[in-house]
């Protein structure tokens, strides 16, 4: 993976750096350095129950660095012109989502702690929860 290449409009996983020896390991995450947008927010997704689905959205400007800080989870996206699925299981990789995919999680282990920087304070006008919406809005 790579660090140094932040593409606009293509959301991709990223490496984070890792710092330790031997009494542990330290991720090191920046605004405007390896996060590139100044993060507004911060929140985290845990204790998701078996089968459960979280997500069901895009946006119109809020981009987001996603983490697996603990467990795993997958990532369903969608940007209209490709649609893939993303595991995010290591707390040294980030998945720097962009306004334009329509994301889903699910198959959260019991001990995941997904964590969600986002560049933009939560504002719900924000947020395109319809599908169809979201395809009159990014589609082709």
């Amino acid at each position: 993976m790579n660090n140094n290449a932040f593409s606009v409009n293509e959301s991709h996983l990223f490496d984070i750096q890792e710092l330790g020896d031997n009494r542990g390991a330290l991720a090191v995450v920046e605004s405007m350095k390896n996060i590139p947008f100044d993060i507004k927010r911060v929140f985290y997704i845990y204790g998701t129950a078996k089968g459960i689905r979280r997500g069901f959205h895009a946006h119109h400007k809020t981009r987001q660095v996603l983490i697996s800080v603990c467990g795993s989870c997958k990532v369903h996206l969608d940007n209209t012109k490709r649609k893939k699925e993303v595991l995010l299981d290591s707390p040294s990789v980030g998945l720097l989502l962009e306004p334009n995919d329509w994301h889903e999680m699910y198959d959260f282990s019991p001990d995941c702690v997904l964590l969600v920087m986002a560049s933009e304070l939560y504002q719900a006008e924000d947020y395109i929860r319809d599908y169809d919406q979201f395809i009159e809005v990014y589609g082709l």
